[in-house]
């Protein structure tokens, strides 16, 4: 059965894009973890000793009084103080959205990675290293920090890809889209050609794109799985955990939209009925989403009642 629904699935030329597409950015995401990881600590050390102000052993006093809020943050001692300015100073975007509210500023003194978290997207404070991120945190904090020295349009490139990835409603890519994309991803990869892990990854990244995904219906001792057309072997398991983690990603993306209100509630209405059609016919790939799906519903519903609730409250009834 989950053979079946898998070669239904890659069927569609649009959706298999679409999971090559996203495969792509897991490989992306993976090759680039140690690196990031190296260089925020770089990064940190070279914070400390260029800035006599910032002693590891300086720590806030304030407790709850130096926490932010989303984007705001609004020091309460000298310490974040200090800490706050000299992450503006090397912030790309520091006129732009910086969302503070990932970081605990306490730790910024003896915590490379909290320093990190104010260069990336919002909805990552639970985060604790970069083996825990994505693709896109990683991308934008390496777009974010002058530490990095990269070509930033290249980057905002691949950004924007995925976004667009992430925010298909159909769970559909072109070809000629994914053509783009792989243009795109190899130019950002060739900005890295001294860090062996992702030069590694240029060709697999290359031999995915460029090849085409076949789905057998084994017989007795036929393997099952996935094929490349140049042999390269890839389990039903191993596609349906790609599948999974894509959307996991995407419900995740949805429910930080939803409650940071960024999309109308209609649009997350729409999409929502989208992915619930698209699981409904797919029952290998929902049960693992159960949570995700009623977490998102949850919040949904929530927003769906105080809309529900502010007309009443402007008629006289509800004034009175």
């Amino acid at each position: 059965m989950v053979l079946s629904e898998l070669a239904a699935r890659l069927n569609c030329a649009e959706y298999k894009n679409w999971v090559k597409a996203g495969h792509c950015l897991l490989l992306l995401r993976d090759c680039l973890q140690g690196f990031v990881g190296r260089e925020v600590l770089a990064f940190h050390r070279g914070l400390l000793a260029a800035s006599p102000g910032l002693d590891p052993r300086a720590t806030c006093l304030t407790g709850s009084r130096c926490i932010p809020r989303a984007r705001q943050f609004q020091p309460q001692c000298q310490v974040c103080s200090e800490w706050k300015q000299e992450i503006l100073k090397h912030h790309t975007n520091r006129n732009g959205d910086i969302h503070w509210g990932n970081c605990r500023p306490d730790l910024w003194p003896v915590d490379a990675w909290e320093v990190a978290k104010a260069f990336m997207p919002r909805g990552l404070a639970d985060k604790t290293g970069p083996e825990e991120c994505d693709a896109v945190a990683l991308l934008s904090l390496i777009n974010s920090c002058d530490h990095f020295v990269v070509d930033r349009k290249k980057v905002t490139e691949v950004i924007k890809c995925r976004n667009e990835i992430m925010h298909s409603s159909e769970m559909k890519v072109s070809s000629v889209w994914l053509r783009d994309f792989q243009r795109k991803i190899q130019n950002f990869l060739n900005e890295f050609s001294s860090i062996p892990e992702i030069v590694a990854v240029y060709s697999a990244i290359e031999q995915l794109l460029t090849s085409d995904w076949a789905v057998h219906i084994p017989e007795e001792d036929q393997r099952d799985g996935c094929d490349y057309e140049a042999g390269v072997h890839l389990s039903v398991s191993q596609v349906n955990e790609i599948e999974m983690e894509l959307l996991k990603e995407k419900l995740q993306e949805m429910y930080l939209q939803a409650k940071e209100q960024e999309v109308l509630p209609e649009e997350i209405s729409n999409q929502l009925a989208v992915v619930k059609e698209f699981l409904r016919k797919n029952k290998d790939l929902r049960t693992g989403l159960t949570e995700d799906m009623q977490k998102l519903d949850s919040l949904h519903l929530q927003h769906q009642k105080l809309e529900s609730k502010e007309p009443e409250a402007q008629t006289p009834e509800g004034k009175a």
